[in-house]
């Protein structure tokens, strides 16, 4: 799948998280692996977590990790302030820097192609690490959200600031594993403060063209299913990613000037 993206040479690639299966061992090795795989992008990779590589951890088939000393690992092995992945690295931001009071959170990252924003935010699977039942889990979920939130904020506040055309948000989890039938999330959910909250009214108040990248259930959705204050958010389209025995990737191409500015090919890797 490599090989073929650097054959389309896209202006940049997102990884939108599992980086390995969740029935492998999350072990140093497998991380050097993997982050080797992200060298051979010949152009730059941006890679948001997801739960693969740290929250589903714990778990016996994964080597029994604690899930907070992977995520430390991770931080620390695949992000470097200022810049993406790639052999080509594409010049960011990070909150860590940008937001020194979130100096952990250097998995955030934001950076512009013309005149869309485009932002990733470390929101992942099994209900973005809400789980009440141990507290270390919960201390870490809300301290993240928290960070995510004002993340997210300060990504409309300076899409406003300097009239961008078009926000992407990427990450890893899909939000409606634990929404209601009407789109709309419980207070159990992990993403009822960083997607109901945040996400969904800003962009509807926004009113431009955004576009929310995530994976975590493997199936093709290209859709706009959000709503807030019971209406339709049309302008807040979401794409998930096909994975696991789906292995195609999705090339997006943005054209602001468009009705629907957001066309979607997806391709396979080489034979």
């Amino acid at each position: 799948m490599i090989e073929r993206v650097n054959t389309i040479a896209p202006a940049f690639t997102i990884h939108v998280g599992d980086i390995k299966a969740g029935s492998t061992h999350c072990s140093n090795e497998e991380f050097a692996a993997q982050l080797e795989h992200f060298g051979r992008y010949q152009g730059a990779v941006v890679y948001t977590p997801g739960d693969n590589e740290w929250t589903d951890c714990h778990r016996a088939n994964n080597g029994a990790y604690d899930p907070l000393e992977r995520l430390a690992t991770l931080r620390q092995r695949f992000f470097t302030a200022g810049r993406s992945l790639g052999q080509k690295p594409l010049a960011l931001e990070n909150q860590s820097v940008v937001m020194p009071e979130y100096a952990t959170y250097v998995e955030n990252q934001r950076w512009w192609a013309g005149d869309v924003l485009f932002v990733t935010v470390h929101i992942v699977g099994s209900n973005n690490n809400f789980e009440i039942r141990d507290p270390k889990a919960a201390a870490e979920f809300f301290d993240r959200d928290r960070a995510n939130v004002a993340w997210l904020r300060a990504a409309f506040e300076l899409a406003q600031q300097r009239a961008a055309r078009a926000l992407v948000v990427a990450m890893q989890a899909d939000p409606f594993d634990t929404a209601r039938r009407d789109g709309t999330f419980p207070a159990h959910s992990g993403f009822a403060n960083s997607i109901g909250a945040t996400l969904v009214p800003l962009a509807a108040q926004w009113g431009k063209p955004v576009l929310l990248i995530h994976g975590d259930s493997h199936v093709l959705a290209f859709d706009n299913p959000f709503t807030h204050q019971q209406k339709p958010v049309l302008n807040l389209t979401r794409l998930q990613v096909p994975g696991a025995a789906d292995a195609r990737a999705v090339e997006i191409a943005v054209d602001c000037n468009a009705t629907q500015p957001w066309t979607i090919r997806l391709f396979r890797p080489n034979p």
